[in-house]
C-alpha cells in the first residue's frame, strides 16, 4: 500500500524510470486500463495521455509545464502552417516554433555555459537563476533551489521531435494534426519520452488512427526486448559502471594505464548497453501498447567506417541532425569544402546537443574530423581487398570511437587529458594480472558483452525467433530466470540512464 500511495507523488531523490519497481506498476496498471478500453480510440488515446502525462510528472516535477508549453505551440503552428499561404507568414511561424523550443532548450540546457563563457571572455560575472523555480516557489509555495538551472529531463528529445513536426509540416511533407488530444499524446507518449528514440510524426501519427492489434508472437517479441534492454542496463551497464569506469573516471591517477584502458573499454561497453538498453526496452512496451518505435541502434560498434558508425548509433539524433541541420546546411551539393563544412558543423552542434561543456564540442568536433576524413579517403580505401579493408576498417573505427568516448566520459578535460597520458606513460604490464584478479566479474563482463555484441546479425534473430517459438512455459522459465538475474545484479540505489542527463 506504501508504494501505491508513493505513485501518486513525486519524489525528486526517487528516478521514476524503467529499473525502478515503482514504474512497473505504474505500467501494470496502464496496462489494464489498456485492455479494458483498446478498441474505443478517443478513449484509448485519451487515457494513454493522461498516463504520458503523469509520468513525465513523476520523472521531471514542475517541468511538466515545458512539455505542454511545446506541445500547445507547435500544435497551434502546425494549423496555422496549413492556413496561411502566404510565405513570409508560414516562416515567421515557423521562425515562432524555433524560438520557443530551442529558446528553452537553450536557457535551462545552455545559459550558464554561455554565462561562464561571456565571463571568461569580458572578465564580468553573470547571474544565472532558474526562473521557472522562482515562478513555482512564487505561485504554488514549493521550495526549489533558484541558483542552479536544473536541466529538465528529456527536454533534448522532446524539443527535437517537435522541430521536426513543425518542419514537415512547413516543408508540406506532412499533413498537420488537427486533434489536440492525438498531438499531445504523440509528444508525451511516455515510453521514449525521456530518452528517444526521436518519433517522427510521419511514422507515429498514423498508427494513432489504426486498431490495436497485438498478437501473441508480438507479446513474446515485445517481452524479449524488455528483458534484453533490462540485462543489458543492469547486468552489463551498472555493473561495469559501479565497480569499474566510475572509480577510475573519478581518479585516473590512481590507477595504472592498463585500469584507465580497461575503464575505457568497459565505458566503451556501457553507454552502449545503457541507451541501447532503454530503447530496447522502450521499443518492447510501445509494441505492448500497440506502437511500433523506429530503430534506434544496430550494433554500431561493428562498423568499418565512421559514417557507418553514425548509420548504427543513435539513429533517430543523426538522422535528425542529417534532414534538419545537414541537408539544410548544403548538405553534400555545394564544393567538396563545403560539403565538409558542412559536416563539421552539423556534428559539432550534435555534440553540444549531448551536454553544455567544451567536452562535448570536441567530442563533436572529433567526429565531424573523422567523417570528413573518411569522405576524403573513401575513393582511395574502396580498390583495398576485402580481406584488409574490413579488419582495418573495423580496427580503425572501432578504437576512433573509443577515444572519443574519453572527452564525453570524463569529468574535465584535465581528467581527458590525465586518463590519455597515463595509458602510454604508466601501462604497467606487471599490474595487469593483479588488475584482473580484483575485479574479475567486470573484465568478464566486458569481454563476454563485446562477444555478443559482435555475434552475427542473423544469429541474434534466429536466437530471438527461437524464445519467440518456445513452448509457453518454456518462455516463462526463461523470464523467471531473467528476473532472477536482474535482482542478482540489481545495485542498491536505482543508477539512472546515461542519457536522461541530455
Amino acid at each position: 500500500m506504501n508504494e501505491l500511495a508513493q505513485i501518486w507523488s513525486y519524489e525528486a531523490g526517487e528516478p521514476f524510470m524503467f529499473t525502478s519497481a515503482l514504474f512497473w506498476i505504474f505500467f501494470g496498471i496502464v496496462l489494464l486500463g489498456h485492455a479494458l478500453i483498446s478498441r474505443q480510440r478517443i478513449a484509448r488515446i485519451g487515457f494513454l495521455f493522461l498516463a504520458s502525462l503523469f509520468f513525465y510528472y513523476k520523472a521531471g516535477g514542475y517541468f511538466f509545464f515545458l512539455l505542454v508549453i511545446s506541445t500547445l505551440t507547435d500544435f497551434f503552428i502546425g494549423l496555422g502552417l496549413e492556413h496561411f499561404t502566404r510565405h513570409w507568414k508560414r516562416k515567421l511561424l515557423l521562425i515562432l516554433s524555433l524560438i520557443v523550443n530551442l529558446g528553452m532548450l537553450g536557457y535551462f540546457k545552455y545559459a550558464w555555459f554561455v554565462a561562464d563563457v561571456w565571463g571568461d571572455i569580458t572578465g564580468q560575472a553573470v547571474e544565472t537563476k532558474d526562473w521557472l523555480a522562482i515562478f513555482s516557489n512564487a505561485v504554488f509555495g514549493s521550495s526549489f533551489e533558484v541558483d542552479d538551472i536544473v536541466l529538465p529531463v528529456g527536454i533534448s528529445f522532446f524539443t527535437f521531435q517537435t522541430i521536426s513536426y513543425t518542419m514537415d509540416v512547413y516543408r508540406r511533407q506532412l499533413a498537420p494534426v488537427h486533434n489536440i488530444l492525438d498531438f499531445g499524446f504523440y509528444v508525451s507518449f511516455f515510453p521514449q519520452l525521456v530518452a528517444g528514440p526521436i518519433v517522427r510524426a510521419r511514422d507515429f501519427v498514423p498508427q494513432l488512427y489504426r486498431q490495436f492489434s497485438l498478437t501473441e508472437k508480438q507479446a513474446w517479441h515485445a517481452t524479449f526486448l524488455i528483458l534484453s534492454g533490462l540485462l543489458k542496463k543492469i547486468v552489463f551497464s551498472d555493473y561495469i559502471a559501479v565497480n569499474l569506469v566510475d572509480r577510475i573516471f573519478e581518479s585516473p591517477f590512481l590507477y595504472s594505464g592498463f585500469e584507465v584502458l580497461s575503464a575505457i573499454y568497459g565505458y566503451t561497453l556501457q553507454i552502449y548497453c545503457d541507451f541501447s538498453g532503454y530503447t530496447d526496452v522502450a521499443i518492447g512496451l510501445a509494441l505492448l501498447l500497440g506502437f511500433r518505435l523506429p530503430l534506434n541502434f544496430n550494433s554500431p560498434y561493428k562498423a568499418l567506417s565512421i559514417s557507418e558508425f553514425w548509420h548504427r548509433w543513435h539513429i533517430s539524433l543523426s538522422s535528425w541532425l542529417r534532414d534538419y541541420l545537414y541537408i539544410p546546411l548544403g548538405g553534400n551539393r555545394k564544393s567538396k569544402f563545403r560539403t565538409h563544412l558542412n559536416l563539421m558543423i552539423t556534428m559539432t552542434l550534435g555534440g553540444l546537443w549531448h551536454g553544455a561543456s567544451w567536452r562535448f564540442v570536441l567530442w563533436g568536433i572529433w567526429h565531424g574530423l573523422g567523417l570528413v576524413i573518411d569522405k576524403i579517403f573513401k575513393p582511395l580505401t574502396r580498390h583495398l581487398p576485402q580481406w584488409l579493408a574490413k579488419p582495418t576498417g573495423f580496427f580503425i573505427t572501432f578504437h576512433f570511437v573509443v577515444a572519443g568516448w574519453i572527452l564525453f566520459r570524463a569529468n574535465n578535460l584535465i581528467v581527458a587529458r590525465e586518463m590519455t597520458k597515463r595509458i602510454f606513460s604508466a601501462f604497467h604490464a606487471d599490474l595487469i594480472w593483479p588488475a584482473l584478479q580484483s575485479n574479475i566479474w567486470s573484465y568478464l563482463l566486458i569481454t563476454l558483452g563485446f562477444i555478443l555484441h559482435w555475434l552475427p546479425a542473423k544469429l541474434k534473430e534466429n536466437l530471438r525467433g527461437w524464445f519467440i517459438t518456445l513452448h509457453w512455459t518454456a518462455k516463462v522459465a526463461l523470464v523467471a530466470l531473467a528476473v532472477a538475474l536482474l535482482l542478482r545484479f540489481r545495485t542498491t540505489e536505482v543508477v539512472p540512464f546515461i542519457y536522461f542527463r541530455f
